[in-house]
């Protein structure tokens, strides 16, 4: 026969009866198995007779059958385990003994007691018919193991699975600490109630968390609990970082606060295990209570050890989603923020004089930061009200005809002029004004400076229900010194802003061109913030008789000079185009006008494509010149990107550059795409580059689109490589599609 043991492995027990037995030989038999039985972990019961009386069986049967008053021999096994009847096994005892047949269950479920006290088991068991030495059925013996605990740890490992999945799924937190806690309540071998406490970011209290079983006026009252030495077992759990088992309430020293609340809450005993991070931070604390003073066994800690850990991997992953969404919430902020003051900013350098500067800054204010503003400044010593903005033309109107006293010691607007520091309350500027009329609450002065000297306030005004917070005065005070700085610099600004705007408006078209026969896109990202003028540049135009010229180029360096040497390339390419038989005749008058530069105006090389394409029905064929620039790719009607070699030098190095014609012919839905280096160059954060192999791939897997499409794919692909990190260069994209 094969028994299995608590570890789930089996044995084997092999029991040697001779064919014709004899009375003394069946007794030294029986002696066997009691004596190998008597100190096992296995269940042994020896039954004899039709009633099943029992005649022995070892410590294992009595323990697990359960209750000292059961702990007797020489009654029927139905008069001294009344519950087996219903459940049929008494039914196979009969069975077994009628036929003479042995009989074996495998993880038989068996209720064991009645009322409160009964308890679910499981075991596997052979029933063997007892012989006589005529061979006649005397008995049965009951052989066993209980595999309550192997089942258990089972269904306990398949809910610590499905809370992994839901963890994993970032289901909320109180939904996975409740659904751990009532699959430990349930499948607990003894009854238990499981309590989670999750500590605050100090690590200094506990706050409720989980607890589905326990009342509800005793989870209120330890909700917000301080860590502690004493402080019950979690206080104490969570303040040394071990374990704490308190197994009788009722003397333990840690519940003397709390004796009479856990009384009033029917518990006994509490067992708490504090709940860690990976470096070691609190996190909360997990408790297992029971009605009884009760001790753990070695299962009850391991279980106590798996859950705190799986609670610590939810909390943390909940923390983690918690310190996300704030991240994304204050990143939002700061980018609405930062747009604001770009906006704003723009704005600012584009005024023409300082009072339109001024009339911008009170504009921008109002309602952003409040519903009411007004600029001043010092003119010939004395405040002049030079711009106001309010939600309403009357409110505008009141606020305009109000001029602050320069030298009152009750005017917000001269102390600020006077000390050079915001001025912040929440009621009533003093000094006369027509705040009642207005409605004020509160105001915000901010003083506008210019090399340290202060020559005007900003001054924001709430009414209402609106208020000032730190936020909004940090946000008040950039603007405030931004203004003043374009308030200074507004000519001198506006010109060098102008003068970016034009300079960057000539690397560009302002729009593609329509082209029959032909599906054109452009994509042009500049590096950083786009603040600088770039050196990445493209252009398509017409030619005579249906004939286009198309370029993609990029100029060394960057800034204004770099524009110009742009300008210049476009500029020259455009005008001798018309003129001159192909595109390698026109390359050479770029490159020459590139080595004709004053030296002032010298930005180095140039890598640059430049072609020439005429649509027929067939498709456009192609001619272009490869000036040391990226190789351009073909995209076939196959979905494949192949890389064009075509051979050629840098411009505005030498007076002869190595630049040969290739020719092209494109199918219908083929494409050309060419592209500037800061595509191939793109980093991600361990500095390897993106490269011509993943350009091609991300080309070659995607299915046939228009070229905005491939546009679109090669952008996606270099940003999931890039994982979002800026870009240290410009990227310009041109793709020509055949229709």
């Amino acid at each position: 026969m094969t028994l299995l043991p608590r570890s789930g492995q089996p044995f084997a027990l092999e029991t040697h009866l001779p064919s014709a037995p004899t009375p003394a030989s069946v007794s030294s038999a029986e002696d066997d198995l009691r004596a190998l039985f008597g100190q096992s972990t296995a269940v042994f019961a020896s039954l004899a007779g039709p009633a099943h009386l029992l005649e022995t069986a070892n410590a294992a049967f009595f323990t697990a059958i359960g209750g000292s008053e059961r702990t007797r021999t020489g009654v029927p096994l139905g008069q001294l385990m009344p519950e087996l009847l219903a459940q049929g096994f008494i039914g196979l005892l009969d069975q077994v003994y009628r036929t003479g047949k042995p009989y074996t269950g495998r993880d038989a479920r068996v209720v064991l007691g009645q009322g409160e006290a009964a308890r679910e088991a499981f075991f596997d068991f052979t029933y063997e018919p007892r012989l006589d030495a005529g061979g006649n059925v005397v008995g049965v013996r009951v052989i066993g193991v209980e595999t309550t605990q192997v089942k258990q740890a089972q269904r306990l490992a398949l809910e610590h699975r499905v809370l992994l999945e839901q963890i994993a799924r970032q289901a909320p937190l109180p939904e996975v600490l409740e659904g751990m806690a009532r699959a430990i309540e349930e499948l607990a071998p003894e009854r238990v109630l499981v309590s989670v406490l999750l500590a605050d970011a100090d690590g200094r209290r506990l706050r409720h968390g989980a607890a589905p079983s326990l009342p509800d006026f005793y989870n209120k009252a330890i909700d917000g609990i301080s860590t502690g030495e004493g402080v019950g077992s979690c206080g104490t759990a969570a303040h040394r970082r071990q374990m704490v088992i308190v197994t009788d309430i009722a003397t333990d020293p840690f519940w003397d606060d709390f004796r009479d609340l856990a009384d009033k809450a029917g518990v006994a005993s509490c067992w708490s295990t504090p709940i860690l991070a990976r470096d070691g931070a609190l996190l909360g604390t997990f408790a297992m209570y029971h009605r009884v003073p009760r001790a753990p066994q070695q299962a009850d800690l391991a279980v106590a050890r798996i859950f705190a850990d799986t609670a610590a991997l939810a909390i943390e992953r909940h923390q983690a989603e918690q310190a996300r969404e704030e991240a994304e919430a204050k990143e939002k902020t700061a980018r609405g923020d930062l747009a604001f003051l770009l906006e704003t900013s723009t704005v600012l350098a584009s005024a023409l004089d300082d009072e339109q500067a001024l009339e911008h800054l009170a504009a921008s204010c109002v309602p952003r930061l409040a519903p009411l503003c007004a600029v001043d400044i010092t003119e010939n010593g004395q405040v002049a009200r030079i711009a106001t903005a309010a939600c309403s033309r009357a409110q505008q109107r009141l606020l305009a005809d109000h001029i602050p006293v320069y030298d009152a010691a009750d005017d917000a607007v001269a102390r600020v002029l006077a000390s050079g520091l915001s001025e912040i309350a929440r009621r009533t500027p003093t000094g006369p004004g027509p705040w009642q009329e207005l409605g004020v609450t509160g105001y915000v002065c901010i003083p506008l400076k210019d090399q340290g000297r202060t020559f005007g306030t900003m001054t924001l005004l709430s009414t209402g229900e609106h208020t000032f917070d730190g936020h909004t005065v940090a946000l008040a005070e950039e603007l405030a010194r931004r203004a003043a700085s374009a308030v200074h610099n507004a000519r001198q600004y506006s010109s060098r802003a102008a003068l970016a705007r034009d300079l960057q408006a000539g690397l560009l078209m302002p729009n593609v061109p329509h082209v029959p026969g032909a599906d054109i896109a452009t994509h042009y990202h500049p590096a950083g913030e786009g603040l600088d003028i770039g050196g990445d540049f493209y252009d398509v135009f017409p030619l005579a008789e249906g004939q286009w010229a198309f370029m993609l180029g990029d100029v060394c360096g960057r800034g204004a000079l770099a524009a110009t040497t742009t300008a210049l390339v476009r500029h020259t390419a455009r005008a001798v185009a018309p003129l001159l038989p192909g595109p390698q005749d026109v390359v050479k008058a770029v490159n020459q006008a590139l080595i004709n530069r004053s030296d002032s105006h010298d930005t180095g090389f140039v890598t640059l494509v430049y072609g020439q394409f005429t649509p027929s029905p067939d498709g456009l064929t192609i001619d272009f010149v490869r000036a040391g620039h990226t190789l351009p790719f073909h995209i076939d009607t196959h979905h494949t990107a192949h890389p064009v070699q075509a051979p050629g030098s840098l411009l505005g190095i030498a007076p002869n550059p190595h630049i040969p014609v290739h020719r092209l012919c494109l199918r219908p839905h083929e494409s050309l795409l060419l592209y500037t280096d800061g595509i191939t160059e793109a980093r991600n954060a361990h500095g390897e580059q993106f490269g011509e192999d993943r350009l091609a791939e991300s080309l070659t897997n995607g299915p046939q689109l228009t070229a905005h499409h491939l546009i679109d794919t090669v952008n996606k692909a270099v940003h999931t490589f890039t994982a979002g990190h800026d870009n240290d260069d410009d990227q310009a994209i041109l793709v020509l599609t055949a229709t």
